[in-house]
């Protein structure tokens, strides 16, 4: 299939399994690009925003954020990312640049030249890639609790991937609730939102995808940042990096000393840090957050 198709699909139908979680004012989505169908949950018009959801979540990660962005005057967009949520792949592989060019293929289906982007986590590594790769499509990025891609490595920060050695081995049925502990996250979730997030495993496909995810794109972009790879790169478009103060350890001193001299690095970067927040920031800290996202977006424009 060479021409892109999107049809609306209202949240309640039957197309949707499991069913989808509430979001008052989203419409949904099926973007056809080929060998994917992903899911797209927008509301607004406007400049675009793409909202790029972290791991284990999905495009529900930013239903108190993206109203708010579109009451600005934006076209926010929240896609399903290749491996999670409601978006269904012909190939099940997942390779390391697998989520930048299912982006790129977003956009121009969309007919979307240039966006800002915001992403959390895993879908930072796509962000990113796109915007040294392709910096014409960047308006501006945000990116929430990861580090600088350039950032010099230290054994410091290990704590930070302890988490990844269960899910490069994770096995179908295993849950991942235990992602979302007191280590991750500074205000507990409520059952039901840990089960919004984690109901796409029911889908063995999405279950599987777990593996392919780490395998594929978090290891092999992380050997990439240990070798210092971004780092012999200039980061075009303008970036704001933001970390919750209780996500350790990403600490504030630790973050600015490895980081260095931003200038060397990027055209304009900057660093933010929300207090009583930790990795899982847009539950922790919409409001924040979203104040953030629109300062810099107004600030880059």
């Amino acid at each position: 299939m060479n021409t892109p198709q999107i049809r609306e699909v209202a949240a309640g139908s039957s197309t949707w399994y499991p069913a989808m979680p509430e979001a008052p004012g989203m419409e949904h989505l099926v973007v056809e690009t080929p060998g994917l169908h992903s899911h797209v949950a927008t509301i607004g018009e406007g400049d675009p925003v793409v909202l790029l959801h972290g791991f284990p979540a999905h495009w529900w990660q930013w239903r108190e954020i993206a109203p708010v962005l579109a009451r600005a005057g934006h076209r926010v967009l929240c896609p399903d990312l290749r491996g999670t949520g409601w978006t269904t792949a012909d190939d099940p592989r997942i390779e390391r640049e697998s989520h930048q060019h299912d982006l790129l293929a977003l956009l121009d289906a969309l007919e979307i030249e240039r966006a800002h982007l915001v992403a959390h986590d895993l879908g930072a590594i796509g962000a990113n890639q796109i915007a040294y790769a392709h910096p014409e499509r960047v308006r501006s990025l945000v990116q929430l609790s990861v580090p600088p891609v350039f950032m010099s490595f230290s054994l410091k920060l290990v704590g930070g991937f302890r988490h990844m050695p269960a899910l490069i081995w994770h096995r179908r049925g295993r849950s991942l609730a235990g992602l979302f502990d007191p280590s991750h996250i500074a205000h507990p979730l409520p059952a039901e939102t840990i089960d919004a997030y984690l109901a796409p495993l029911a889908r063995p496909e999405i279950d599987d995808a777990v593996r392919r995810l780490f395998r594929g794109i978090a290891i092999p972009v992380s050997l990439q940042l240990a070798r210092g790879a971004f780092a012999r790169q200039r980061l075009r478009p303008p970036t704001l990096a933001v970390f919750g103060r209780l996500d350790h350890p990403w600490d504030e001193p630790l973050i600015r000393r490895l980081s260095g001299d931003l200038s060397r690095y990027a055209d304009r970067y900057e660093l933010a840090f929300v207090d009583d927040a930790a990795h899982f920031l847009t539950d922790d800290a919409p409001n924040a957050v979203t104040a953030l996202a629109l300062d810099w977006i107004a600030r880059a424009a």
